[in-house]
């Protein structure tokens, strides 16, 4: 089973990118958002200690949502592949995804971090708030998210490099450009993993 993370700033194409190769490999998709939802709803112990900090206004702990997750990749054991959505966001939570995953003799194989110049980042996301009306896309907003995510995310980039496992991808032309600079990568990992399990 191949662990993938895409990676990089609002705006950078993650979600579209995503799509496209759970359309090409089956890969399954693994949402921090959808699974606090899931859980939540299904009023598990889990989902109802995450409901206790989101009610009250405070971000769902790292440990908690990790459980989570350590317990949703156990039932995917038979899938070709997950890529992580809306987690990792700081280097403590990649440290813990990957000890979680270590425990299960499983590893992240692969980061993909799209690579786009802020001012089309911006532009991006400025024509997203235009196209569907999202209220946090307007540039007071965007100037704030891309400034969170250079404090806070933009150090994962290190800590994946000096595990070996980051691939930096030129995030900027068409959907089908930015999918053809990442189709090899994907192969080329998902063939070391094949030959491992050989």
């Amino acid at each position: 089973m191949l662990n993938v993370l895409i990676f990089g700033a609002p705006g950078s194409g993650k979600g579209t990118q995503s799509e496209e190769l759970i359309r090409k490999y089956g890969f399954k998709h693994i949402s921090t958002g959808d699974m606090l939802r899931a859980e939540i709803k299904a009023q598990t112990p889990l989902g109802e200690i995450a409901a206790r900090y989101i009610n009250d206004g405070n971000l769902v702990p790292d440990d908690v949502i990790v459980e989570m997750m350590e317990q949703l990749v156990l039932t995917q054991k038979d899938t070709k592949g997950i890529i992580y959505d809306g987690f990792p966001r700081t280097v403590p939570q990649g440290e813990a995804l990957w000890s979680m995953l270590e425990r299960h003799n499983d590893k992240v194989d692969l980061v993909l971090n799209l690579q786009v110049p802020e001012e089309v980042l911006i532009e991006r996301l400025l024509h997203r708030g235009e196209v569907s009306g999202r209220a946090d896309d307007n540039m007071e907003t965007i100037r704030k998210r891309l400034e969170v995510y250079e404090t806070s995310t933009a150090a994962l980039a290190d800590f994946f490099s000096a595990k070996g496992v980051l691939h930096n991808v030129v995030g900027t032309g068409t959907v089908e450009e930015i999918t053809a600079r990442i189709i090899p990568i994907v192969d080329g990992a998902l063939e070391r993993v094949k030959t491992l399990t050989q």
